[in-house]
């Protein structure tokens, strides 16, 4: 039977990390495509990136696949560059590791909000 703990050691293991000030350089040259797995209550509360969409990560499955029509979000490239950040970091690891193991091939945990927001990254409401 699997843990918390083993899930996040293979999504750490897949999904790579990048730290706030190489992820807001990436923001500034306009690479890539920023996306904050946190539910709406959180982000009410704390705003998000700049620009970020809001895809709560119980939604990442549905919004990535194509198949699901009703529910698909376009953004969702097999290709594209996608930034994922959460509240500290695990749930971006998470929705990471499920994009990857869909077929994803560029997805980066950017870490939490709250580093984001120190680091002087742009952010809104």
């Amino acid at each position: 039977m699997k843990t918390a703990k083993d899930y996040m050691d293979a999504a750490n293991a897949d999904v790579p990390k990048m730290g706030p000030a190489d992820a807001i350089a990436k923001h500034a040259a306009g690479d890539g495509v920023f996306i904050d797995v946190r539910d709406s209550a959180d982000i009410a509360k704390s705003g998000t990136i700049a620009g970020a969409h809001r895809v709560p990560r119980g939604m990442i499955e549905f919004r990535a696949d194509p198949a699901v029509e009703a529910l698909y979000d376009p953004t969702f490239k097999k290709d594209a560059e996608l930034y994922l950040i959460c509240g500290a970091g695990g749930q971006a690891a998470l929705a990471g590791k499920t994009l990857k193991d869909m077929g994803f091939t560029n997805v980066t945990n950017i870490g939490g909000f709250a580093a984001w927001k120190d680091a002087g990254g742009p952010t809104e409401a």
